[in-house]
């Protein structure tokens, strides 16, 4: 159950570490925007983290994608038979 969290944790930091750079985002400024503090975004980025789904919808909203798109995209690394268990 482990790894498979560390592997959920890890694709998720990909993702929206990803869409960040790509709009070319600090994650203080992007962090501020929604009221979460740098500390959790950045633990987020670096797999260290295990958010709550409000918070990776609060993340999508900022980063301007919808909250879907990280889901099919987390799929698509993961697998669509991957669960937590």
């Amino acid at each position: 159950m482990q790894d498979k969290k560390l592997k959920f944790q890890n694709s998720l930091a990909r993702i929206i570490k990803k869409h960040r750079q790509d709009l070319h985002l600090s994650m203080s400024k992007t962090s501020d925007e929604i009221g979460l503090t740098k500390s959790i975004w950045s633990n987020v980025e670096a797999g260290n983290r295990d958010p709550q789904l409000t918070t990776i919808w609060r993340m999508a909203e900022a980063l301007n994608i919808p909250l879907s798109k990280i889901i099919i995209e987390l799929e698509k690394e993961l697998g669509e038979d991957y669960f937590l268990e």
